[in-house]
């Protein structure tokens, strides 16, 4: 009879074992974030992201510099088209003075890229024209803008950087038709 107790208590702790190895193995899976977000959600912030977008242009276009403040975070950084870096105050100070003008901006947004649940990167084409320190321009501009996710829910602007694509075209004045025909020697 000592030899049956005896072997039912090493079945015991054999079965105990596994048992606990499986339990582990559920805990560490439970405790392990997802990888991935709610799709539901992503789709909210892209579209959250995107209306952004719309508002900083709209911003932009109207010079509105009470808006572009609340877009901009406190420790915004951008390259704007001419290649200058600048805080928000400058930023700011440039729209108020009207330092650049523009009178038109066709937005393409190419793609949004959520990294996280705080994080967008926007990448955008668009056709620009205006006047940058009373100088016309005009042309198609490369965008990457970062948003990040505020406690409150809010998007703000933190970085942003345009490219221009392509060389600038001449000025509308300058543009003269090609001649048909042979070219001349």
């Amino acid at each position: 009879m000592a030899h049956l107790i005896s072997q039912h208590r090493v079945t015991r702790r054999g079965a105990v074992l596994p048992v606990l190895a499986f339990v582990a193995a559920m805990l560490f899976v439970l405790a392990t974030p997802a990888r991935g977000q709610h799709p539901r959600r992503n789709d909210q912030f892209k579209h959250q992201v995107e209306q952004m977008e719309q508002a900083w242009r709209i911003a932009e276009l109207n010079g509105d510099v009470e808006a572009m403040s609340k877009l901009l975070s406190d420790d915004f950084v951008g390259i704007n088209m001419n290649g200058q870096v600048v805080t928000k105050m400058q930023q700011l100070e440039r729209l108020r003075r009207r330092n650049t003008v523009l009178t038109r901006i066709d937005l393409r947004i190419e793609h949004v890229k959520l990294i996280g649940m705080t994080t967008a990167v926007v990448q955008s084409l668009a056709e620009v024209d205006g006047t940058s320190e009373g100088v016309p321009m005009h042309g198609t501009f490369r965008y990457t803008r970062v948003y990040s996710r505020q406690p409150n829910g809010t998007w703000q602007i933190t970085n942003f950087e345009a490219t221009r694509v392509g060389p600038p075209p001449p000025p509308a004045d300058e543009r003269r038709p090609r001649p048909e025909g042979p070219a001349a020697p």
